[in-house]
């Protein structure tokens, strides 16, 4: 028996005798979720104490298994999406051992909903030049600034932050990591209101925010580097999500072709099967993308997946729309919410192609995603840049 076929043996055994000690059935669906993690069977290849058992993570899908055909309750990730994909690889590579073990249970159980306060409204696309300042008091800093396009912002428990904390240095060497709670009396959250009529985004107001510096990921000046960290992971999670064939936004285009004959036509039907299979081609270049993650942290092959996931989307919906005819034109419910979640599947098709409007903006926009792919995978020369040894405080602005 292999090493690979041995650990699995192990995994499901473990499975088997936490499914044991905690029936799904009897058990409150958060008890079983702290037992899955103080078990190391939350996210395997995380090291033994931190849900895992440093096992590789390819042997993730021998646990789930497991638990799926049993009924145990998920952690809901799509609620915990920013918290999963985004803090916990960032904790887990730059957060100190106390940092580690304060954060990552509460975030993978769900007791703790994160979000992630980067883009500003002068610092999008060129996120190195944010002005949020973070200034050193003793052991803490003050935090002031705004933040904007916050997904679950007025749902979150803490947020990764990152602010200037050295004005002279150039822009990419004066930023700082942090962990910022969102309970402190200096944040303030307001909604933005979207084109679907939801407000899932928000935009935040920070007021002599005091974080500690206990709260610090990584070296002070060394922000820009831990937070590559996140936004690879970021892409990936966007990108690169685990779906079955006709997973995703393809699925409701297919069925609708199947169940409503008299909507088609011969031009619709070669839209449909080039979309239809760019969309396949896009899951399995992700199954393939996480299969090289197993070695190590993602690269910049997660902006690629994620400018498909931005192109094909649009295109899919526009196609269903088009499909559609007069129905595709009928909105259900412009409610102003604040939801918890984006459901793209489970909405109608109007609300699918307004959402997916914001795919080429949110986690890096296509534009700034091009250039990453265009120098750093296929090796073109980078654009040339007058400000990367400028102070940020002699930037022009």
């Amino acid at each position: 028996m292999s090493e690979q076929q041995s650990d699995a043996a192990e995994l499901r055994s473990r499975t088997r005798e936490l499914l044991a000690a905690h029936p799904p059935a009897t058990t409150e669906a958060l008890d079983f979720l702290k037992a899955r993690f103080d078990a190391g069977l939350a996210w395997v290849h995380y090291p033994v104490g931190l849900g895992g058992l440093g096992v590789p993570r390819s042997l993730q899908p021998v646990v789930d298994a497991e638990l799926t055909a049993a009924g145990a309750p998920d952690n809901d990730p799509r609620r915990i999406g920013i918290g999963l994909g985004m803090a916990a690889p960032t904790v887990l590579k730059y957060g100190t051992e106390e940092q580690k073990r304060r954060f990552l249970r509460p975030l993978w159980v769900g007791e703790e909903v994160w979000c992630q306060l980067f883009s500003e409204p002068g610092a999008g696309s060129d996120l190195a030049a944010l002005g949020t300042r973070a200034v050193r008091e003793g052991d803490s800093w003050v935090v002031n600034g705004q933040k904007v396009w916050t997904s679950s912002a007025h749902l979150a428990r803490w947020a990764i932050l990152i602010a200037r904390t050295d004005p002279d240095l150039p822009k990419h060497q004066g930023i700082s990591y942090f962990v910022c709670d969102m309970a402190d009396p200096g944040v303030e959250v307001r909604p933005l209101r979207q084109i679907t009529g939801e407000a899932e985004f928000n935009e935040v107001f920070l007021t002599d925010v005091r974080i500690p510096d206990a709260h610090r990921l990584g070296a002070v000046g060394e922000g820009w580097k831990v937070a590559q960290t996140t936004l690879m992971n970021e892409r990936v999670s966007i990108g690169g999500m685990r779906l079955p064939r006709e997973g995703g936004m393809i699925g409701p285009v297919a069925r609708t072709w199947r169940e409503r004959p008299e909507l088609r036509t011969h031009d619709l039907h070669q839209r449909l099967l080039t979309l239809w299979v760019e969309a396949e081609v896009a899951r399995l270049t992700g199954e393939r993308l996480r299969q090289q993650l197993v070695a190590g942290q993602p690269g910049p092959e997660g902006s690629g997946m994620k400018l498909a996931f931005a192109r094909l989307n649009q295109e899919i919906s526009g196609l269903e729309v088009e499909l559609l005819g007069q129905e595709g034109l009928l909105y259900s419910d412009w409610t102003m919410r604040r939801p918890e979640l984006v459901d793209f599947t489970g909405r109608d098709a109007g609300y699918r192609y307004l959402r997916s409007k914001g795919n080429s903006i949110e986690g890096g926009t296509s534009e700034v995603l091009l250039n990453i792919v265009a120098e750093r995978v296929l090796g073109l020369p980078a654009e040339p840049r007058n400000d990367k040894d400028v102070a940020w405080k002699d930037l022009a602005r």
